[in-house]
């Protein structure tokens, strides 16, 4: 579509406050095949966008106003609100340089803090990004490397991606280790599909790794593990998410630190289309708040996320 093949990549290029993927339009819109006119009843919320959008359209149409100064007046609107979401990051980051604290954040401090972020709402990208920031703070220790990772709506059949996360070896392109992230209960036709997929490969990967943030059943742990003979030595495991976060931040205990910059590092960087800007503040502010419990002026424990 235009809006794809134009737009998309000028709205990415800018970093402006648009669906990275259909631009301008909504799949409110894209998925329509009627003449889009004013008396036409949309599924959308708020009705009243909808209904001022088709109005504009039939404006645009009739000539009642011009097609140039309606794309002229949107990208003056898209650029205050980039400037807008720049500074209001700005002035987060900016308050994190009068927290830092005197004693490093403790590997539970730093469970705590990523388990209220991802308590947040719409935050379903997160685990992926927890994970791929282990592997990036521990690719040295590890001699293994985090390759790209896709789009959060990207399908992996489009980007011919075996998972969410995936890991090669140091010097090489071969995936050793996938990483599927589930916000449900990972269930024994999700391990299934898994082995189906991997089948088509022409080589084998060590690890198939499910992360979940609901509870893991021990019946799916007994089947991920039978699966290892059936497929000549491919091991499959569900975890939890945190107890995943957990355990590696007591095992690399050194560079917990280096775990919890290169998350930071992730989620300010990832398309407010996946991680909306809102989470991202979010984030600045949780990790305030625990290191300004440390700081030499500070005598207060850090934030309960039973609170």
């Amino acid at each position: 579509m235009f809006d794809e093949r134009f737009i998309g990549s000028f709205v990415r290029k800018h970093q402006l406050d648009c669906n990275s993927t259909t631009a301008f339009l909504t799949p409110a819109f894209r998925n329509i095949t009627t003449i889009l006119t004013p008396d036409l009843t949309m599924a959308g919320n708020p009705p009243q966008v909808y209904e001022a959008a088709l109005q504009l359209l039939t404006d645009v149409h009739t000539g009642k106003v011009s097609a140039e100064d309606v794309l002229a007046e949107a990208f003056r609107w898209l650029l205050i609100m980039k400037d807008e979401r720049l500074l209001r990051l700005d002035q987060a980051l900016e308050s994190l340089k009068f927290s830092k604290a005197i004693v490093p954040l403790s590997s539970e401090d730093i469970v705590k803090l990523i388990e209220q972020h991802l308590a947040s709402p719409y935050s379903s990208r997160l685990p992926v990004l927890a994970v791929a920031a282990a592997y990036k703070a521990a690719e040295q220790n590890l001699g293994e490397q985090l390759l790209p990772l896709q789009a959060h709506n990207a399908a992996d059949l489009q980007t011919k991606s075996l998972g969410d996360v995936q890991i090669a070896l140091a010097d090489e392109d071969n995936v050793i280790t996938v990483y599927e992230m589930k916000a449900k209960r990972v269930e024994i036709d999700d391990i299934n599909i898994a082995v189906e997929k991997l089948k088509k490969l022409n080589y084998r990967i060590d690890n198939y790794i499910f992360i979940t943030t609901d509870e893991v059943s021990l019946e799916v742990k007994k089947y991920a593990s039978s699966v290892y003979k059936r497929t000549g030595g491919m091991e499959f495991v569900v975890l939890d998410c945190l107890e995943f976060i957990r355990h590696f931040l007591h095992l690399f205990h050194r560079i917990r630190i280096k775990f919890l910059d290169a998350y930071q590092e992730l989620v300010l960087v990832e398309q407010d289309s996946a991680v909306r800007q809102e989470l991202k503040i979010a984030f600045l502010a949780l990790r305030h708040a625990y290191e300004s419990a440390y700081s030499p002026n500070e005598t207060t424990d850090p934030v309960d996320s039973s609170d």
